[in-house]
């Protein structure tokens, strides 16, 4: 007996142990899993604090050199310098009554007095300094000795393109990319790098490494995105001419908020090598890159300049199509389509105006504008674009963001990213009597179940782009004039206003070339008018759009121009016989 209450004391004692070893290591657990926790934390924050030193040392030695410039060249008259436009600038330095060191260094003052307003810059490319000094080996190059900003996503030797996430730091580009090369071989300089937001889907222009980029016109609103930095840059008189990327709009909404012109070519004219997208493998959407400045000369220059035997030489998978001038300095009448509004999205009343007076214009300069309607743009939206983007669930974002801080502009898109296939499939049942917009959006976010679903989608965006082009036909149109997202954004609404980028994202489904060109500004009966706009859906989203735009009156308001693919130089046309309509009037 007394062995048996041996026995069980002893279990007992056993049971006790057990449960001290247990608590302690769950503990120790625990604790390991803070101080990892914490050690990743202290980790992302050593990354992000390195990049931005990088950042203030580069604009400090900058500072530096133009200073010791100026101060040895004190006949340098940068404020001429800066009212040149591109063709006049080049033309100048052609024939070397200007030289391009006055040049360089009257951007570089420029670009580094924007940045501290605006905070649009991500890095000084030093070796701009270094290629100054060798540029007399380019002066046949079409930009010879032209100061240019490249987006942040664009690779150049020795620096990041951090996409604004932290796995992307202290990644350096092994190599230029492609088009970085071409820019050189034809004189160019680049030198900064710009900002844009974090993950690039999002068209703000904040990121948790370099913070908010924010509007030349007006600090109190959005450069907008994905290529804000260039627009801001551009925008604010310290750039001539930049290179951005477009997946959704990126180049035209900046662009639009910032008063400037951005042209998304047709995907594959230019080379996409060495451009870093946030993620490789969709090929629903395409993204392009593209020039932006502040005439539409100059992006027609820029396009001339890229679409050279190097470039084709460099990247034999862009067609060998060089830019075709007759096109875009033909005079020959068009016949245009054009709409106000896609069925989905109602810009605000500035942007309607703009249109209309824009459509005035054409046809008092002998024009034909004729009504378009777009087809299925809500099947367009949710089916195709967001399923295609986010074909797996948006799982792959996700992982990209995995470790690092959330920025505020992108948080309200990961919330509705992150939510569960299972429950995003129920609120679409629950929703579905009340909201017309968010069910399908919800539905399209669970992304594709297999690789039949893939092939099935993949065809129907073949039949959409098939149907649209029958649909153009019909109308027997030649080009296409039609609204942008704008006017500039109040500080964080793109994130909740993603279904906006159905005026823009929809050319990039199609592949079809596209430009904004900014032709009036806001007014105050504009923002009068704002307040009763009842929209198209009189959901939550239109009451927030009319928030997003509120308080504009002086803002840019551009519009948007469209061409079949593989016509860039139409297109450009066309912005160009905007731009110079708009100029006649106000003259």
């Amino acid at each position: 007996m007394e062995t048996l209450k041996d026995l069980v004391r002893g279990v007992k004692v056993d049971s006790q142990a057990a449960v001290l070893l247990t608590s302690a290591a769950c503990g120790v657990g625990a604790l390991l899993m803070v101080m990892r926790t914490v050690s990743e934390h202290q980790t992302v924050n050593d990354k992000i604090q390195r990049a931005r030193s990088r950042r203030t040392e580069n604009l400090q030695r900058a500072e530096q050199e133009v200073l010791r410039y100026k101060q040895s060249h004190p006949s340098c008259d940068s404020g001429a310098i800066l009212s040149l436009s591109l063709s006049e600038l080049t033309k100048q330095l052609r024939e070397g009554s200007l030289c391009p060191e006055d040049v360089f260094y009257s951007y570089m003052q420029k670009a580094l007095a924007v940045h501290k307003e605006l905070n649009c810059c991500t890095e000084i490319l030093l070796e701009s300094f270094d290629q100054l000094r060798t540029i007399g080996s380019n002066k046949d190059g079409l930009l010879y000795g032209v100061p240019i900003s490249i987006k942040d996503n664009v690779s150049y030797k020795n620096y990041d393109c951090t996409c604004g996430i932290i796995m992307n730091l202290s990644q350096p580009a092994k190599k230029d990319s492609v088009i970085v090369e071409v820019l050189k071989k034809q004189g160019a300089i680049p030198f900064t790098k710009t900002n844009l937001p974090q993950a690039l889907l999002n068209y703000d222009c904040s990121n948790p490494i370099f913070g908010q980029t924010v509007n030349p016109c007006n600090p109190q609103k959005t450069s907008g995105g994905s290529s804000g930095g260039e627009g801001a840059l551009i925008g604010g008189g310290g750039s001539i001419l930049g290179i951005g990327s477009d997946i959704g709009g990126s180049i035209r909404i900046p662009a639009s908020f910032c008063g400037i012109c951005g042209f998304k070519p047709t995907a594959g004219r230019l080379s996409s090598q060495g451009i870093v997208p946030i993620y490789r493998g969709q090929k629903c959407v395409l993204s392009s890159p593209g020039p932006m400045a502040r005439d539409v000369d100059s992006l027609a220059l820029c396009m001339q300049a890229l679409l050279c035997d190097h470039m084709f030489s460099l990247d034999p998978t862009v067609p060998p199509l060089p830019f075709n001038l007759q096109t875009y300095q033909s005079s020959k009448p068009l016949r245009i389509g054009y709409f106000e509004h896609d069925g989905y999205t109602q810009p605000p009343p500035s942007m309607v105006r703009g249109l209309r007076e824009v459509k005035a214009l054409l046809e008092q300069a002998g024009h034909t504008v004729v009504p378009y309607e777009p087809l299925r743009v809500s099947q367009a939206v949710n089916e195709l674009i967001l399923k295609g983007v986010f074909a797996d669930g948006a799982a792959t974002m996700l992982q990209k963001l995995k470790g690092g801080p959330l920025d505020p502009c992108l948080k309200p898109q990961i919330v509705l990213y992150s939510i569960p296939n299972w429950l995003k499939r129920i609120l679409v049942f629950l929703l579905t009597p009340f909201s017309t917009r968010v069910p399908p959006i919800l539905s399209a976010l669970c992304g594709v179940s297999s690789p039949a679903e893939v092939w099935k989608q993949h065809a129907a965006v073949e039949d959409y782009i098939s149907d649209t082009i029958a649909h153009w036909r019909k109308r027997n149109i030649d080009v296409l004039l039609c609204p942008m997202i704008g006017p500039a954004f109040n500080f964080l609404y793109c994130g909740k206003l993603t279904c906006l980028s159905s005026l823009t994202m929809i050319y990039n489904l199609l592949n079809f070339p596209a430009g904004a060109v900014p032709v009036s500004t806001v007014t105050a009966q504009d923002e009068e008018d704002l307040k009763h706009l009842k929209g198209l859906y009189q959901d939550t989203w239109e009451k927030m759009h009319k928030e997003a735009v509120s308080g504009a009156e002086g803002l840019p308001v551009a519009v948007q121009c469209v061409a079949l693919p593989w016509q860039d130089e139409l297109c450009l046309r066309f912005m160009k016989e905007v731009e110079q309509l708009v100029k006649h009037k106000k003259n």
